[in-house]
């Protein structure tokens, strides 16, 4: 039964950093590659090659139903950390940069004065 929930709280929590990863990677697709260099930090290839590699390795680290990991917590602790650094840091730096102007704009609508 402790051996049942130790497999239960590993895979859970090798999910979550799967998810983590990929959250990462489609908030950095949706960025526009000025907005990285606007904002004083590395490419967006720079952070899609980290980003993306950490996503496809934390993917495979999620263990089978059976509970034996393929890769293990050994590569998806470093997944988690530039997932997270990725969130922590420069998300919110490129985030000014990257707002998108639409139609719903203030001085976008036509009518009016």
């Amino acid at each position: 039964m402790v051996a049942t929930l130790q497999v239960v709280i590993f895979f859970a929590f090798m999910l979550a950093i799967f998810l983590l990863s990929a959250w990462a990677l489609i908030d950095l697709v949706r960025r526009p590659a000025s907005a990285f260099v606007s904002a004083g930090k590395r490419t967006k290839g720079f952070w899609g090659a980290i980003v993306g590699v950490a996503t496809a390795v934390s993917f495979a680290s999620v263990p089978f139903p059976t509970g034996l990991p393929q890769f293990g917590l050994f590569f998806a602790l470093p997944c988690a950390a530039a997932a997270i650094i990725y969130l922590v840091d420069v998300r919110p730096a490129v985030a000014p940069y990257s707002r998108r102007r639409g139609p719903s704009g203030g001085s976008s609508r036509g009518g009016g004065w």
